[in-house]
């Protein structure tokens, strides 16, 4: 089984609300499958964690850093990919906190553009409130973590 390495970005602003994307996949291998979930996406060849933070805050957001904080959390895990492909998927996640809310949708790629339907900036009560399924779960024992640090 093939490893694919991604960053991933929590977003927060000023009032301590998380951005996520809703994807909902029609036409591929997870169709039927709708889900809320952190910008972020796979390392390109010979990129860093880092810098594909970088990059993919930039494509997904329109949001420009030059540095993205240190990471905050690790995770690993089996992953079906909308192409079926079966990966061990190796994530590690940065924090960044920002004033701007506008989201530039300019850099989605085609896929994008077809499963990322909207975005939300959540807050605590509604992560902890909603049924739908939010990706990684545990958002807000992170965003907890993270305001006593």
């Amino acid at each position: 089984m093939r490893t694919r390495s991604a960053a991933r970005l929590l977003l927060i602003d000023s009032t301590n609300r998380v951005l996520l994307f809703r994807f909902t996949h029609i036409n591929d291998a997870l169709a039927g499958k709708s889900y809320w979930a952190t910008p972020g996406g796979g390392l390109e060849h010979g990129e860093s964690f880092e810098q594909a933070a970088i990059r993919e805050l930039h494509e997904e957001t329109g949001i420009s850093r030059h540095d993205i904080g240190n990471v905050i959390m690790e995770r690993s895990f089996e992953m079906l990919l909308p192409d079926g492909e079966k990966v061990l998927a190796q994530e590690r996640f940065f924090t960044l906190k920002i004033d701007n809310m506008d989201i530039n949708i300019e850099g989605w790629s085609r896929h994008e553009r077809t499963v990322i339907s909207h975005h939300h900036w959540w807050t605590v009560d509604e992560l902890l409130a909603t049924t739908e399924t939010i990706y990684p779960p545990d958002i807000p024992a992170i965003l907890s973590r993270l305001s006593v640090e």
